[in-house]
């Protein structure tokens, strides 16, 4: 069955996976979504015997319908090799009571790496497939960790180009320095005096502008996206929650057709919408459990059913969270209303002009199988502690704010079907808020908490953390949050 892909905005004619996967975002300003969620063509039991690299082939082929299989198979084998520490690329580690699904085992420590590994495999791979001869420019936002997770699988990739613009006040130290110091000549990294979302509204406005598309084809490039917001980046995702399940099958904690609850800590929404497609495909699934910081608006959303983005912008120690415009929601509004453009349009443009809108109660009716909560800083800090005392085990700020969450909707209510957190980073990614959790003293430069944290924890510094010792600052470049302002860095970088 072959699928298409259509705009989440207007009623244009459908394209295939790999022509969504290279434009990235529509040109009206929609999101790609298939026109049909297709379901497993084999059984659990039977995946729950496979690799994690044989597992993410039987899902991506079903939504990635124009790539051959020879060409699936080598992108996958590309993607998930020796730069994971671990050869089960996503181990699930039980500890109190939950199945903590450990994303962070990649080139950058976070789970962006999961996907980001083998997006620029597929763009090149679709890039050829669609006789494109342009150079690939890949322009993306990040509040911390998509931005080197994408610049370390686009840095030296032939025909491509990578842009990161990233909010300067907004990230952790580690984040930054991670980012500032990516080595590639295609590669270029940019503050924004602003928030995630400045930098990420900038990114859609100059994605969309026809002016900015004709400039570029004029010298021979293109836009495509590495953010959540392009397919190519979503449908990887949807592989370790079937993968989770399939784990816990084979080690006998369920039994094929159980039911699991997934909770994830959430900010663009990209990660849940994929754990959502993934139970539409087949994984059996109770409850979707949303996890939000103090920038609770996506809370705020699943209980009242009104999304309200005019609220102050909360800086948090979980700052890949800290979002307030979560652009996947988009997908899973468009599924709500019936998959119909024509009322998705009419709510972005209310959020577009007021910030605000209001969903009907039929279509709060469909989300019934979601469940929302938030963790503050001191819940977040206490799930951290919590943990560390009572299994050894160290997580980072964000897997904490599920964590926190977890534990307060149990005591509420949540059905006790097994759990699977998606934890997203590696505690080292955010190493100062931990060890302040953790009663530590964080006055030490970022590497020398690295080290106490790794005696704490009793787990190797990551390559990721180790070989920032040495590495060079190669990005300075801090610009203002308009459009024009950052449009201007782009010009400069590509010398149009």
């Amino acid at each position: 069955m072959e699928i298409l892909y259509r705009s989440t905005r207007s009623g244009a004619a459908p394209i295939t996976a790999s022509q969504a996967i290279l434009k990235g975002l529509s040109d009206d300003g929609g999101l790609f979504v298939p026109e049909k969620i297709p379901t497993l063509d084999r059984s659990l039991a039977d995946l729950s015997g496979m690799k994690y690299q044989d597992v993410a082939y039987e899902v991506m082929k079903l939504l990635l319908t124009d790539f051959t299989e020879e060409e699936l198979r080598a992108c996958i084998a590309g993607a998930y090799d020796s730069k994971f520490d671990t050869e089960e690329i996503v181990p699930v580690r039980k500890a109190d009571g939950a199945y903590y699904l450990e994303l962070f085992h990649g080139a950058t420590i976070a789970f962006k790496d999961m996907a980001l590994s083998i997006l620029p495999h597929l763009m090149i791979t679709a890039a050829r497939k669609n006789k494109e001869d342009k150079e690939i420019v890949i322009l993306t936002a990040t509040s911390g960790d998509t931005g080197k997770a994408a610049l370390a699988g686009f840095a030296g990739v032939p025909g491509t180009k990578i842009i990161v613009f990233y909010p300067k006040d907004g990230v952790s130290s580690i984040q930054e320095r991670q980012m500032v110091t990516q080595e590639g000549d295609n590669t270029c990294v940019i503050g924004i005096r602003g928030n995630f979302d400045d930098a990420q509204t900038g990114v859609k406005q100059i994605f969309t502008d026809p002016e900015v598309r004709a400039l570029l084809a004029e010298h021979g490039f293109q836009f495509s996206s590495a953010n959540s917001i392009n397919i190519g980046r979503l449908v990887p995702q949807i592989v370790y929650y079937v993968y989770a399940y399939t784990r816990l099958l084979a080690q006998g904690v369920i039994k094929e057709g159980d039911k699991i609850n997934i909770v994830v800590p959430t900010g663009n929404f990209g990660n849940i919408l994929a754990a959502y497609y993934a139970g539409l495909m087949g994984v059996p699934v109770e409850k979707y459990v949303c996890a939000s910081n103090s920038n609770k608006v996506l809370f705020d959303f699943f209980t009242t059913g009104e999304y309200d983005r005019n609220r102050e912008f909360i800086l948090t120690s979980s700052p890949s969270m800290d979002i307030l415009i979560s652009s996947n929601l988009e997908r899973l509004i468009y599924h709500i209303c019936g998959n119909s453009w024509e009322k998705n349009a009419a709510l972005m443009k209310e959020l577009s002009e007021k910030g605000v809108y209001r969903i009907t109660d039929d279509m709060k009716e469909a989300l019934s199988r979601f469940a929302a909560g938030y963790a503050t800083e001191e819940d977040t800090q206490d799930a951290i502690r919590a943990l560390y005392e009572k299994e050894g085990y160290v997580i980072d700020p964000h897997t904490a704010v599920a964590a926190s969450v977890y534990g307060k909707l149990r005591k509420e209510g949540l059905g006790a079907e097994p759990c699977v957190i998606a934890s997203t980073a590696s505690p080292f990614k955010f190493e100062k808020s931990v060890m302040k959790a953790l009663g530590e003293d964080t006055s030490l430069s970022d590497l020398e908490l690295a080290d106490r944290l790794s005696a704490i924890a009793g787990v190797k510094v990551p390559a990721a953390v180790e070989s920032l010792r040495s590495a060079k600052v190669r990005h300075t470049t801090v610009c203002g949050k308009s459009r024009d302002e950052m449009l201007a860095e782009v010009r400069k970088f590509l010398g149009i």
